[in-house]
Order: C-alpha cells, then sequence, then structure tokens
C-alpha cells in the first residue's frame, strides 16, 4: 500500500509511503507537485484520563476501551490511562481491571497521578485523599498492575518522595515530578536523581509561576530539558498555557524533550455540561473543563481550578503549530518525544522503515482525514464534518455515519473526487 503527501518529520513537502503487513517498509520523494495532504506519525498521548464521554477511572474494561476507542478515531493510535487521586482500595480495583489491557496492546500503560500530590498545588484532585509517597501503597500498586503502570506523578517535597521514586524506576516505572509546591532547589535535585529518564507533569500547571527571584520548579524543568537531562509535558491546548509559554518551552527545551500532551478527560469531544473527574464534579463552559463552584475547596482553596482537558492530540498539535512551533517540531512532540519516555523508539513514533505503521492524514489545516493504525485503516464512526475547517476530528470534505464496527457504508470525497472509502488512493490516504 502506498499512501502520499507531504511527511514534515521526515522534511518532504511530497512523499511517498509504503506499508506492508503492518509496517512501513519505506517512506521517499515523490516526483511531482507539494501534496495538499499531510502526514504525521501516529500520535501517542502519555497523560491522557478520558474522551468521548468515557472515563479511564473506571473498573469497566469496556468504559476504558471506549475511551482509547474515541481518541483512536481522533488520530491518537496509543494512549495511557491516567488515574486521578482515588483511595488506595478504588485504585487497586482500578489499576486491576485496566492492567490486562495494557497486556493486551490495547492501552500503552497506566499513568498514576495521584495520590502523592502537594495539596497547595492539587488542581482537580481531591484534597482529602492525598497523602505522603508511601512504599506499602506503590508496592501494592505495582504487584497489583504487573508491568502495566508506566508513569507516577509525585511531588517531590514530600516525605518519603525520593525513596519511593528509586523504588519505582527500579521497578521500570517513568517517575514524574508535579503537583508540587517546590523550590528551584528541590525540583532540581529531583530531576538529577532521574539519570535523565525524569518527566515533567504538565509543565507551567499545578505548581508555582515563573518568577525572576523566586525561579521555582518551572526554571528547573526548564534548565534540565534545556541541558538534555529530563522530558516536559505541555498542554499546547490553547487553554492550560498561552502561545508565548508554548514558544518558551520548545525554544529552551533540547530536541526531543518537550511531550506534548492533551490530559483530557471524559468531556473531551462533549459538549458543554456537568461531567465528573475522580471524586468531584466538574463543569465545562465554552470548551474549557472547570472543578464546578465549591468542589475541591478546603483551607488551600480549589475551587474553579482547570479540571483536564477537552482536546485531542492532533488539535494540540495544530493549536502549538499556531503558536509558532513548526510543524515537524509539534508532531514530533506528539509521537517521538512520547515513545522515547516510554522507551517504544525502536517501533514507534516515527515514519521509517521498519517502524509500525501507525499515522494520520490530515488536510493542511490539520483536519483529520485517515488514521491508520499497526497497517489497517480506522473507522472514523460518528464524527461529521467541522464547520471550521480547522484541526477538528474530521474535515469538511470527510462525511461518516458507520457503526464502530463493520465496513464502511458511505464514500468518501478526496480532492472533489468521490471514491469508496475502502480503497486507498494517493494523494488521499
Amino acid at each position: 500500500m502506498e499512501i502520499r503527501g507531504a511527511v514534515p518529520t521526515a522534511g518532504l513537502t511530497d512523499g511517498v509511503l509504503t506499508v506492508e503487513d503492518g509496517v512501513i517498509t519505506s517512506v521517499a520523494p515523490a516526483p511531482a507537485a507539494a501534496s495538499r495532504d499531510v502526514i504525521l506519525p501516529g500520535l501517542l498521548d502519555i497523560h491522557c484520563h478520558g474522551g468521548g464521554g468515557h472515563s479511564f477511572a473506571t473498573t469497566d474494561p469496556a468504559e476504558a476501551l471506549a475511551a482509547a476507542a474515541y481518541h483512536a478515531s481522533a488520530g491518537t493510535t496509543g494512549v495511557i490511562a491516567s488515574l486521578v487521586t482515588a483511595a488506595p482500595a478504588e485504585l487497586l480495583r482500578q489499576v486491576r481491571a485496566l492492567a490486562p489491557l495494557v497486556e493486551a496492546g490495547q492501552l500503552l500503560g497506566i499513568h498514576l497521578e495521584g495520590p502523592f500530590l502537594a495539596p497547595a498545588r492539587r488542581g482537580a484532585h481531591a484534597p482529602w485523599l492525598l497523602r505522603d509517597p508511601d512504599e506499602a501503597l506503590v508496592t501494592a500498586l505495582l504487584e497489583a498492575a504487573g508491568s502495566a503502570i508506566k508513569i507516577v506523578t509525585l511531588a517531590p517535597e514530600r516525605p518519603r518522595a525520593a525513596p519511593v521514586a528509586d523504588m519505582l524506576r527500579a521497578a521500570g516505572v517513568v517517575v514524574a515530578y508535579g503537583h508540587t509546591d517546590a523550590g528551584y532547589e528541590c525540583m532540581a535535585r529531583a530531576l538529577a536523581s532521574g539519570g535523565g529518564d525524569a518527566l515533567v507533569t504538565h509543565l507551567g500547571n499545578a505548581m508555582p509561576p515563573l518568577h525572576h527571584r523566586c525561579a521555582g520548579p518551572v526554571a528547573a524543568a526548564l534548565a534540565a530539558a534545556a541541558a538534555d537531562e529530563a522530558s516536559v509535558e505541555l498542554i499546547a491546548d490553547g487553554v492550560h498555557v498561552d502561545a508565548g509559554f508554548t514558544r518558551l518551552v520548545f525554544a529552551a527545551a533540547a530536541p526531543g524533550r518537550v511531550v506534548l500532551v492533551t490530559d483530557a478527560t471524559a468531556a473531551a469531544g462533549m459538549a458543554d455540561g456537568d461531567y465528573v473527574l475522580g471524586a468531584l464534579r466538574v463543569t465545562v463552559s465554552g470548551g474549557v473543563a472547570r472543578l464546578t463552584a465549591g468542589e475541591g475547596e478546603g483551607e488551600t482553596g480549589g475551587g474553579g481550578a482547570i479540571a483536564g482537558g477537552t482536546s485531542t492530540l492532533l488539535r494540540v498539535v495544530a493549536t502549538a503549530r499556531a503558536a509558532g512551533v513548526p510543524l515537524a517540531d509539534a508532531a514530533r512532540a506528539a509521537s517521538e518525544a512520547p515513545a522515547r519516555v516510554l522507551g517504544l523508539s525502536a517501533a514507534r513514533g516515527a515514519l521509517g522503515a521498519g517502524m509500525a505503521a501507525d499515522l494520520v492524514v490530515a488536510d493542511e489545516n490539520l483536519a483529520l482525514r485517515r488514521v491508520m493504525r499497526a497497517g489497517r485503516w480506522l473507522e472514523l464512526a460518528a464524527w461529521w464534518r467541522t464547520s471550521t475547517g480547522g484541526a477538528g476530528h474530521l474535515s469538511g470534505r470527510w462525511r461518516r455515519s458507520t457503526p464502530a464496527c463493520g465496513p464502511p457504508t458511505l464514500t468518501t470525497r478526496c480532492a472533489g473526487r468521490s471514491r469508496p472509502s475502502r480503497q486507498t488512493f494517493p494523494g488521499c490516504g
């Protein structure tokens, strides 16, 4: 199978990508004028709580698979299931439910974003469930998950954070530092202890802001990323951080050290309204999710905090590009960089010979056209054309109403020509 389009991560304005048996066999220049389509590596989201009305914080595997399917239909070919703070018994139940999906390859892994967070920087985590890092609880979670837990977020200033971080790294888990009130030195020491493999959870969010006389964890994270000693997550959705901060992070960090994420919740892809994130109620208005008034309040506040994202990862890539980040860099930050964090770079996260055939075909505005995973086109069911022509789920040239499974029943249009959607054509994907 040959797929035609610009391949920005390979430096090609017009290229041909060949796929055989679920693997990319070649990526080569095409002897023609530049294509209007763009081919990106399949996107990998390492910080995602749900989407399409479904949450990963569940004991129902079908619920988790529905959340993953929503993001796959929007261009994210691999996703980590992020769990918010919960009581230990509930976390254990959730981990046990999700672990078989990781083993089966339906999820990339599990991310525990709590409960070892700073109360003052808890964001949308229930304050009464936060606790100091606890070796006994970590042992129980690791035993329940097998090898499914891939990332755990800690506030480095909390008691026992350092030995628990060592314990997690010994088990092959990526330690992420975030939801922290730490100063510069504390954060810098924690990142240095990671030996180059440390991660920062959604840089700039749930931590003190950067200040020229109190540099804090943001400066420590940027310094480590610039020295190629840590990776930093960035929710570049235009809500969690602005365009200037996005440009700063990409300009400061060493190549491959910025990881674009969504922090998406069940509200992603859904209408404004009321939702639940863990133990807290969330209200979405104008596409922005915040804790419902009165939720999570206490002596350190918390009401009205941003409560996760509502974007897809392709839209985050588009927003980063609109902020001034070159498309190739933004795409790598949502594919190659997360693959590096997870140790998957040998097989996923890039378009090249020998890599898994995971890819996204979009138009020049990054409006989604097709998604391939492991060499097979995915059904983009239940999505209708977008009215804006931006990085929506589908461009205005697509209209699908097929069920989630089974062969497509409608035709697609490519460059003004209707063709059966089960076929593949150059310039269309």
